[in-house]
């Protein structure tokens, strides 16, 4: 029996190889960007000196899986590695580093601390030394939401078998090792744990014994787990997810002799018989495999597995339960000092937000739903973990929520700077936007959209992108928020329709406000008038009429026609503005607001636009018309109950009329 069951087992770790390197892309699993107060300026010579160093590490041949290299001289240089997982072949290594390379200037575009993580490798640069230098932060911690039944005892079985893992990996060269152990008769633990080559033995030791000492924190009792730093990682599953033969040689199969006392003469008839048997079973062994093995692959890969927890700072993300997002109402009570009136926030469509504080300093922004809003407490709850399941840097986050008899609250992140047209609008607080941080708002809220429709797990459709709707962290990044109007379409959906407007006259385009028609060139046109707007610090719902021109498209159309687009910039701004991106902005925003959805670009190529300057910017026709109410911007809401009413809009002021059955009183009155 010892020997098909090695056979078994070598039969299953050949086949899940064979579909891992089958795979083109690698699995993405995390990325920092570090703090964002270090950052590069476009087409300088550091970019130039990083360009050459992702190219160098692209072409770089691996020793032990990894590879380090500089680019460049000081002030300007830089520094950067990557290290393969210890078990993949040089071709799959290959294949990830190359792919990283091309991914991590989109995810952090102007970044000069940047570590990427995939399931097959990590890439790392930095403009300080990061060679032979131990580095646990920041640290992403990644978990299966299933428990073990005896989780005491589960937790025994980790520690002792990472530990000795740890012990393994610091005294071989490639600073790679896995342990397996028995849980249980019918189940074993498989460990992996990998330092970068370039640590010492010491360096590694303490690396990778941070990184065990992470998963009690973050992970007791789950049956898989990892954590994640730039000089290490460990982790751990109850299925086999590492190819055993780049550690250690599979065992020896016994010898295939019959039983003693058996009366088999192993010259004989006894060697055919044996012949015969393995000749029917192991083809019969292989079928049911290979059938049990496409199952399990479609199983895994229709099932969203993970929680990802990012530490020292903790956000979750991915596959996480409505259990372990519900707040008690009795500390969300506490934290707004039971809704006190002096931690009112603002007001939106949907009910108040409060400013709350946990007792362990959190500061959180508390969305406290109208009582009447005649959502169902699980549809609730559902959508909830929907809006948690998103997660980016350029999105507001929702942290969980709370439901207990009549109240349905959700509790976000908090936004200290409010939102963008707190700032943009003002007379006196809009010099505070200069260009670099207008250029960044319009870059950020262009990936922040990005990931909705492309790069999230659901392609999400907005339908309420407006400045107000854009809040500003502490370093006045941008954050999309009010996902209240948000549709979710499948992956091969392209667009949809609806009898019943939502969204903010000024922002919808046009077939989607005389036709209902929807898709992610809605939200591209939206985006459109937002740079519009960020541009010259005007409205473009209440822009006054200016040289024959009824609103800010049309008169940013004439201005570009005109061969004068620098006009549109806000006075304010001064000189002090880089004109190729200014124009290369406006030209992006006439793009967006094409009246056929076909001319508009996708928001993959608007990201594209505005990071490489290598690319051709087409030129733009004359813009679609404008749809004006005869009041302020009003915000209409779907009555269809079946549709999504979260809002994370944490706006100090609320500029909608309603009326009371939550849907706007409007007159449509196009031009």
């Amino acid at each position: 029996m010892s020997f098909f069951r090695f056979l078994i087992t070598l039969l299953v770790l050949s086949l899940l190889s064979l579909t891992t390197e089958a795979q083109n892309d690698p699995t993405y699993l995390s990325h920092s960007c570090g703090d964002n107060t270090t950052t590069f300026i476009r087409n300088s010579t550091y970019q130039t000196n990083l360009n050459r160093l992702l190219s160098a590490l692209s072409n770089a041949t691996a020793i032990n899986g990894f590879s380090n290299t500089t680019s460049g001289e000081n002030p300007n240089r830089i520094y950067g590695l990557f290290l393969c997982r210890g078990d993949v072949s040089t071709t799959t290594c290959q294949n990830c580093v190359t792919f990283a390379t091309g991914d991590v200037i989109q995810r952090c575009p102007v970044e000069k601390d940047v570590v990427i993580w995939y399931d097959e490798c990590l890439l790392r640069y930095s403009n300080k030394s990061i060679f032979s230098t131990v580095s646990q932060l920041p640290a992403v911690a990644l978990f299966n939401t299933q428990n073990d039944t005896d989780q005491a005892r589960f937790n025994e079985v980790v520690g002792t078998a990472m530990n000795a893992a740890a012990a393994q990996a610091v005294l071989v060269a490639k600073r790679f090792a896995t342990k397996e152990a028995n849980i249980s008769v019918f189940q074993t633990l498989y460990s992996m744990v990998q330092c970068t080559p370039d640590l010492s033995n010491s360096d590694c030791n303490m690396c990778l014994r941070g990184a065990i000492g992470q998963l009690p924190n973050c992970c007791s009792g789950k049956v898989g787990a990892r954590v994640l730093s730039p000089s290490c990682y460990v982790r751990y599953e109850v299925y086999p997810f590492y190819n055993v033969s780049a550690d250690a040689a599979p065992p020896s199969p016994p010898p295939l002799l019959p039983p003693s006392g058996s009366g088999i003469n192993p010259k004989g008839k006894g060697r055919k018989s044996w012949v015969i048997i393995v000749a029917i079973v192991v083809p019969a062994g292989i079928s049911i495999l290979l059938f049990i093995a496409g199952y399990c692959l479609l199983t895994r890969r229709g099932r969203k597995k993970y929680d990802i927890v990012h530490g020292d700072n903790a956000v979750t993300d991915i596959t996480t339960t409505a259990e372990s997002l519900q707040y008690d109402l009795n500390s969300i009570e506490a934290a707004t000092n039971n809704f006190a009136e002096s931690n009112r926030l603002g007001e939106g469509g949907f009910g108040v937000v409060y400013k709350g504080r946990f007792p362990n300093g959190q500061e959180v922004a508390v969305k406290r739903l109208s009582r009447s809003s005649g959502q169902g407490a699980e549809e609730f709850k559902n959508e909830a973990v929907l809006v948690a399941k998103l997660q980016h840097r350029n999105l507001v986050r929702l942290l969980g929520f709370c439901v207990e008899g009549e109240e349905k609250i959700l509790v976000y992140e908090f936004v200290p700077n409010k939102s963008l047209d707190y700032f943009l609008f003002d007379h006196d607080r809009r010099g505070l936007l200069d260009w670099s941080r207008r250029y960044k708002i319009i870059g950020g809220t262009a990936q922040g959209i990005l990931y909705l429709h492309e790069d999230s797990r659901l392609r999400i459709i907005h339908r309420d992108l407006k400045t107000s709707n854009v809040l500003l962290d502490g370093d006045m990044n941008p954050k999309i928020s009010d996902f209240g109007m948000a549709r979710i379409f499948g992956v091969d959906q392209t667009q949809g329709s609806t009898d019943r407007i939502v969204g903010t006259y000024g922002y919808m385009s046009p077939e989607y406000a005389m036709h209902g028609q929807f898709s992610v060139k809605s939200d591209v046109y939206s985006f459109g008038v937002l740079v519009l707007e960020i541009l010259s610090g005007k409205k473009n719902s209440s822009f006054y009429q200016r040289e024959g021109t009824g609103d800010l498209m049309s008169y940013a159309w004439k201005l570009w026609k005109d061969g004068r687009p620098l006009e549109l910039l806000d006075p304010i701004l001064g000189d002090s503005y880089a004109r190729n991106e200014v124009i290369r902005c406006i030209q992006i925003g006439l793009l967006c607001v094409q009246e056929d959805p076909a001319e508009r670009p996708t928001m993959a190529t608007i990201v594209l636009m505005l990071n490489s300057y290598s690319v051709t910017v087409p030129l733009p026709n004359e813009p679609a018309f404008f749809l004006h109410s005869r009041t302020e911007p009003v915000k209409l809401l779907e009555s269809d109950q079946s549709t999504s009413v979260l809002e994370s809009d944490q706006s100090k002021s609320q500029s909608m009329q309603y009326s009371t059955n939550e849907v706007s009183i409007t007159e449509l009155d196009p031009r």
